[in-house]
């Protein structure tokens, strides 16, 4: 199951198959023997002969080609075994910064080089300033096939992405950011256990909230928070806060196999991420000062780097650094006890303050209570200048028009011919929120976008959520569904097809 095996039409080139591995969180047992466990770290060399005319990569320190196309690998740094990854493709590199190149197929490496030139060493630069030094050499990214399911995967010297970051116009450039994080938080501090996967990306949230404040400033990482916890509610309300998946601290019942105990697979949700998130905000209002917890976070990343730790190694090291807290029982203190952050289900009993962003929340929301109106106020409309907006700006705006869907008739095709900058954009964020609200105002004339989009790519979080749309809609738009997944199907991983089946009632499992 960790190899996936695309064919030619999968692809963006649609020429030569593809091959790609996907590790996390314990699939690389199908793959090589290894202690599939983040608990154990190692370093590990490979040797990979590919046909001619293909290229392969791994996430490795070091690689050189040799005759007859084999390529020999070396990780010189210890990594747990989920971080190994492998492609061999049609692929080609292209510089991108001292320490940086991107990795594509050939049709799309121009537009690679063009969007991420001199980005991800102004990343990096900020992420060394912050947390210390990065380890692993080079960063390059691989722009994965668009049949690719996921956003992006950290695997060390070479993140995987999907071809949706390629908007174009650097418009979701700071998506990279989060991977970026887990340089030093996943890769470098690793959780011990995938029942603590809060670890890796709590603390990741948090490094990719502190560079993007550095770079973009403090409103536009608040509104950026937002929507992260707007999606933290929805997930709560779907499941009930007292799932036991919305812990910190998940068991995950033992077994000798896959098919027994709990496959942590199934444990992925917005929690880790969020209320992770919201855990390492507390600690840092606990500390009360931005640049003390910067220094212990520099501390943490060097006391445990290259090893695999619980959440009692890192909150232990946190009442150790910060001793004057130890001894103010900052651990027990009545509804904010550490052991009921890890251990109770449910909502985060601490919020970080995300009010700076509200200074770029209320004009997109007064914009859109303007755009939901009976008689639209153009005066009002034409006063407010969107082309400075950044995307967490834009998807917020768009957030609030979709909530307040459908809107009065004639509404949205005026919208959409007021802002072609968000009609017609190629930034994925805004085309899946424009693609909802033509199908949630059964705007039958646009719909070609709707398909155009879900022909462009198959990455799962942009196109179930518009195939739910579709099929709770009109009998037009699920006709649209039907014609389209049955012309898109081969050019989407085996899971998306399954979910999508199961949307449509076509069996396979959701």
């Amino acid at each position: 199951p960790q190899v996936c095996w695309l064919s030619p039409e999968q692809t963006a080139g649609k020429q030569k198959p593809y091959m790609y591995t996907q590790g996390q969180a314990v699939l690389n047992r199908s793959f090589f023997p290894c202690f599939d466990t983040p608990s154990v770290k190692f370093t590990y060399s490979a040797t990979v002969k590919v046909p001619e005319g293909f290229t392969a990569v791994m996430s490795a320190t070091s690689w050189e080609k040799q005759k007859d196309n084999t390529f020999v690998f070396r990780m010189s740094q210890p990594i747990p075994s989920y971080l190994i990854a492998l492609v061999v493709g049609d692929i080609v590199s292209a510089d991108v910064g001292p320490r940086s190149r991107v990795w594509a197929e050939p049709c799309l490496i121009e537009a690679a080089k063009k969007e991420y030139d001199g980005v991800i060493e102004e990343f990096l630069v900020v992420g060394e300033k912050l947390f210390g030094p990065y380890v692993w050499g080079r960063y390059d990214i691989l722009f994965m096939p668009p049949s690719f399911p996921f956003g992006g995967m950290e695997n060390p010297c070479l993140t995987f992405v999907t071809p949706c970051l390629l908007a174009g116009d650097r418009s979701l450039v700071d998506v990279i950011i989060h991977e970026i994080s887990h340089s030093w938080f996943g890769n470098l501090v690793t959780n011990a256990t995938w029942g603590e996967f809060w670890l890796n990306e709590g603390f990741t949230m948090y490094a990719q909230r502190r560079i993007s404040t550095e770079v973009y400033g403090l409103p536009y990482t608040c509104l950026e928070a937002a929507t992260g916890r707007a999606l933290l509610r929805q997930h709560m309300d779907a499941t009930g806060e007292d799932h036991p998946l919305n812990k910190l601290r998940v068991v995950i019942e033992p077994g000798f196999c896959l098919f027994l105990g709990v496959n942590p697979d199934d444990t992925y949700n917005e929690t880790p991420y969020e209320k992770g998130y919201c855990f390492v905000s507390y600690l840092a209002h606990l500390v009360g000062n931005q640049s003390k917890f910067d220094a212990f976070l520099q501390a943490y990343v060097n006391r445990f780097k290259f090893q695999s730790i619980t959440a009692d190694d890192t909150l232990g090291f946190f009442l150790e650094y910060f001793p004057e807290l130890k001894e103010k029982g900052v651990d027990s203190i009545p509804g904010f006890e550490f052991d009921r952050w890890l251990n109770t289900p449910g909502w985060p009993p601490y919020l970080p303050d995300l009010s700076p962003g509200q200074q770029l929340m209320r004009p997109a929301d007064e914009l859109a209570e303007l755009w939901a109106a009976d008689g639209l106020n153009m005066e009002a409309i034409e006063a407010v200048d969107i082309t400075g907006w950044r995307t967490y700006q834009l998807v917020y705006f768009l957030d609030r028009v979709l909530q307040k869907s459908p809107l009065p008739e004639g509404n949205v095709k005026r919208l959409s011919k007021m802002y072609p900058k968000i009609s017609t954009s190629q930034n994925a964020e805004l085309r899946l929120r424009w693609c909802q609200i033509i199908l949630k105002n059964n705007l039958e004339a646009e719909y070609s976008k709707v398909k155009d989009f879900l022909h462009s790519q198959g990455k799962q979080k942009y196109t179930l959520p518009l195939y739910r749309a579709m099929w709770g809609g009109s009998e037009a738009a699920r006709a649209l569904a039907m014609e389209t997944f049955s012309a898109t199907a081969p050019q989407l991983h085996v899971n998306v097809q399954n979910y999508v089946k199961k949307i449509l009632g076509l069996g396979g499992a959701e």
